[in-house]
């Protein structure tokens, strides 16, 4: 199945990340990565509540050939190179003075907003729009083509100029709360975080591991793996999997590519540590965060025995499965 949208962005051959996922032209990766998860787990099949059995596979469909697409596209130097190519449109836009013919009312609202309210006007009705974006399967592709418009308006009317700076997320500045004398207000409950889609296969991976079932848990950490290459739980469990198996030089891979996502995972510094007394290697860590991890190590102990004694095997034998 293929999706074809023709508004905004889109219309001209450029294909709206931004709007895919819902996000601000200027959001920065924080926030890119909090709503792809939280997308992706109203879409993944494990976690779709749609209730026919067409529904659930059209999520599936949107999440595998639109929203991870356009994750990967809104990641690390990919976002840069993107918003250089936005610029450039915004420049084109404005250079050849046409205005958009945009059928949404948030896109026809924006093109008559004052220069001085452009960035909150955008903002107010980037939110309204993807409110509801994937609560109805079948009209995710118009949503999106809403949402394209509207950014399509926004990078005319800022010339191109300020993309990821002016707007500076999906949603709207806070303001602080001034003290007035008496009691001070109870500052903002701060949003829960979504549940991660990764908490499953961490889960599953966990479980077969304490029971020295190797094979199936590497086979969880990889499809995790998939959803978030980057993921330092997935790839510290992966390097303790590898070790306990004797598969050193596979090990020290998601080691170092656990710490390198997250220097202060204890669990992949516990395995490196043991990786280093097995191969008579030095950490690549300094000793200096070797010391701090060492204390963490220490108040950890009673939690490591409690996970189902994953830690408890990982200097004693390494039987494979």
């Amino acid at each position: 199945m293929s999706f074809k949208i023709q508004q905004g962005l889109f219309k001209l051959d450029l294909t709206d990340y931004h709007a895919i996922l819902g996000v601000s032209l200027a959001a920065d990766p924080n926030a890119i990565r909090k709503r792809y998860l939280k997308i992706a787990h109203g879409l993944h099949p494990d976690t779709c509540k749609a209730k026919s059995e067409s529904d659930r596979r059209l999520a599936s469909e949107i999440l595998s050939k639109l929203v991870n697409p356009a994750y990967e596209h809104l990641k690390g130097k990919s976002l840069h190179e993107y918003q250089l190519v936005l610029g450039q449109m915004g420049k084109r836009l404005a250079r050849e003075g046409e205005t958009p013919a945009v059928t949404g009312e948030a896109a026809k609202e924006l093109l008559q907003t004052s220069a001085s309210t452009v960035d909150s006007a955008y903002i107010k009705a980037l939110r309204a729009l993807t409110a509801t974006q994937y609560k109805s399967i079948g009209n995710v592709t118009d949503t999106i083509g809403q949402i394209s418009e509207l950014n399509q308006v926004y990078l005319l009317r800022k010339e191109g100029e300020g993309i990821g700076k002016s707007a500076t997320s999906s949603r709207p500045a806070t303001r602080k709360p001034v003290a007035t004398g008496g009691s001070s207000p109870a500052p903002a409950a701060a949003e829960p975080e979504p549940p991660s889609l990764l908490d499953p296969y961490v889960r599953r991976a966990q479980e077969y591991i304490t029971k020295n079932n190797f094979s199936k848990a590497v086979l969880e950490l990889r499809d995790g793996l998939k959803i978030d290459p980057n993921d330092s739980t997935c790839h510290a469990l992966m390097g303790l999997t590898y070790f306990k198996q004797s598969q050193l030089s596979m090990a020290k891979v998601h080691i170092s590519k656990a710490l390198q996502a997250d220097p202060k995972n204890v669990m992949a510094q516990k395995v490196e540590q043991a990786l280093n007394r097995a191969t008579g290697g030095k950490s690549a860590t300094s000793s200096r965060a070797t010391a701090a991890a060492s204390n963490k190590n220490k108040a950890s102990d009673k939690s490591d025995k409690s996970n189902g004694g994953m830690f408890g095997g990982l200097f004693g034998s390494s039987k494979k499965k």
